[in-house]
């Protein structure tokens, strides 16, 4: 029978948000998580250390400019056995999350008027970082197995000697979710040496994994005797972005200068105490078992991204972890546009950005269909 006037009309597809790279509130507010952290809060209160965490330092430690000792040697506990490999509690200085750890690792390790080179695309507000500590910017391609070592190499011996660090987001790349690949990492190190620079490599996606990555942690490719790596870690796409505790994992003769900056000379590390109250979510296994849990959950958000993407006749990549899709964009975009993601402003801006973390399931589906209307 046909439609009567008074019908339900068929519902229109609406946009959708695409472009925050937040986790969805349910990830943030499910039962479990609350309790462990619960159990978290409650164990660092009642500890009889827990004033460590309200104060500058103790008196066989000194003052915690690196981080309190005890969530330094309770994080390398956990990243050893999330890599296999040991991990030095003297090799990682705790920070206020990725970004505050990429912009020391800058400011420390550069000085006005030198030389970076990033990829293109890359992270956007990298470009902010660097700038605003006064560096002169240069891109390299970046390929389907990471960064273009050739590009890179052909950029340093041009540049002679001006080139003094290389920012790489080498697992889950933002915004294109390529991995650099092992024989490039080694390639990496080795420019580094020839070519004098330190490479900041941000890994905030390194522990969100849909399949096992085939990577470590630049970290473990560096030479302790010629250490060059900054591998920046953060537990902000894990259990949520207002967490901002992070860290940097280096090797001590590059990360003892990071403190010795203004605001932490004056105020000591900030996240002492933030740092301080996650201890226990650590030591007791919740965090891992909360990792599982957040990379299952978006894992299934992904591949509905991708599916639909492809069912609406577009062409997205599908990353083996991280938080968003690539592709080169039609007439509609609902994810945040390429433009502005590399150098060349114009260089990728009929391509978009789309996270999967912040929508349902349901939304997602929505959207995609909207792409498509």
């Amino acid at each position: 029978m046909a439609d009567g006037p008074d019908a339900k009309k068929a519902k229109v597809p609406q946009a959708q948000d695409f472009i925050k790279g937040w986790p969805h509130p349910d990830m943030l507010t499910y039962p479990q998580l609350k309790q462990d952290l619960k159990a978290s809060f409650e164990a660092f209160i009642n500890e009889t250390g827990c004033i460590n965490g309200l104060n500058y330092g103790d008196k066989e430690n000194g003052a915690y400019m690196l981080g309190t000792p005890d969530f330094r040697q309770a994080l390398a506990t956990f990243l050893s056995e999330q890599y296999g490999k040991p991990c030095d509690w003297n090799t990682i200085m705790s920070t206020g999350g990725s970004s505050m750890g990429t912009d020391l690792c800058v400011r420390m390790h550069s000085k006005h008027g030198d030389y970076a080179v990033c990829e293109g695309p890359t992270y956007y507000l990298a470009h902010d970082m660097m700038r605003n500590a006064g560096l002169n910017l240069l891109e390299v391609p970046i390929q389907e197995d990471g960064m273009d070592m050739v590009a890179l190499e052909k950029v340093c011996k041009e540049q002679a000697g001006k080139i003094k660090l290389v920012y790489t987001v080498p697992v889950h790349h933002n915004p294109t979710g390529v991995t650099m690949s092992n024989p490039k990492r080694e390639t990496l190190l080795k420019l580094a040496k020839q070519y004098d620079f330190k490479i900041v490599a941000d890994e905030a996606y390194q522990l969100l994994n849909f399949a096992p990555s085939g990577v470590l942690p630049l970290f473990y490719h560096d030479d302790p005797a010629d250490p060059r790596v900054f591998s920046v870690g953060t537990l902000s796409k894990l259990v949520g972005p207002g967490t901002k505790v992070g860290w940097v994992q280096a090797y001590p003769a590059i990360l003892k200068p990071l403190p010795d900056i203004g605001f932490i000379n004056s105020g000591n590390n900030p996240v002492i105490f933030a740092s301080s109250v996650l201890k226990q979510f650590i030591t007791s296994g919740n965090l891992a078992k909360h990792i599982a849990h957040v990379s299952a959950e978006l894992a299934k958000k992904k591949n509905v991204m991708v599916e639909e993407l492809k069912k609406v006749g577009l062409e997205p990549n599908n990353p083996g972890g991280g938080y968003f899709v690539w592709l080169k964009a039609k007439d509609k975009r609902t994810g945040r546009s390429g433009k502005g993601m590399s150098l060349e402003a114009d260089a990728f801006s009929d391509h978009m950005r789309l996270c999967f973390a912040w929508l349902t399931e349901e939304q997602i589906v929505e959207g995609i269909e909207y792409l498509k209307a």
